[in-house]
């Protein structure tokens, strides 16, 4: 007898455009002193600058609006070597993407600060933690690092947060409703990761099932993470 229960779709993690443009940049009490420092430039306060805050705050998405703006080449603290210090100081400016303690090369990281120094040139740093918290080995970096101006993006409000919602999900172009926004956010960790993730698996399970975004399905993809 031929089985006649309804079938299922695969899902495929399909590839979606993220905006890092300033026109889609999310504004906020929580990141208001880090796009500050970003529109202040080159009035800064110090040429090597550091944005610390949590996973998904936003970091990335200043540094990119940054590097546009002062013609800066990026760099991942991770990739950096001694070797490629002067190459990446080329343009004159600099984003080194997220210091992850004992995750990067100290000495390549002294080296950096200091010709950024010796040139006049711009760095901006980004990292999770601040580095006061960071467990560095090198003497000389740790003190040249704890002396960079940090400037922390906070835990997103009820109103950034809802805002970021709805932001993931136009990014996926997923259309969803004040109902479905306001049942995320009355029941998801109030973070940028939380909501990130949140709108991803709930876009998962749309493509998985072949149903509309409804509160109906929210509830039933929240209420299976419990």
């Amino acid at each position: 007898m031929a089985d006649r229960s309804p079938s299922r779709q695969l899902a495929f993690a399909l590839p979606h455009a993220e905006s890092f443009s300033r026109d889609d940049f999310l504004e906020g009490h929580a990141n208001a002193a880090a796009l500050s420092l970003i529109e202040s430039w080159p009035e800064w306060p110090n040429r090597i600058m550091l944005l610390a805050g949590p996973e998904g705050c936003g970091k990335s998405h200043l540094a990119t609006i940054w590097a546009e703006q002062a013609g800066a080449r990026s760099i991942s603290a991770r990739s950096l070597t001694a070797a490629t210090v002067p190459a990446a100081l080329a343009t004159g400016a600099l984003v080194v993407e997220d210091i992850n303690p004992q995750a990067f090369d100290e000495l390549a990281m002294f080296h950096l600060i200091n010709l950024a120094r010796e040139e006049a040139a711009f760095v901006l740093i980004t990292a999770r933690v601040t580095p006061a918290a960071m467990e560095i080995r090198l003497r000389d970096l740790r003190s040249r690092l704890r002396a960079v101006p940090v400037v922390t993006l906070m835990p997103p409000d009820d109103q950034l947060f809802r805002a970021l919602i709805v932001k993931f999900s136009a990014d996926r172009q997923m259309n969803i409703d004040e109902a479905v926004v306001n049942y995320i956010a009355t029941r998801t960790e109030r973070s940028f990761a939380a909501a990130r993730l949140a709108v991803e698996q709930l876009d998962t399970e749309l493509l998985r099932l072949g149903r509309p975004v409804t509160r109906a399905l929210a509830a039933e993809l929240l209420r299976n993470q419990d």
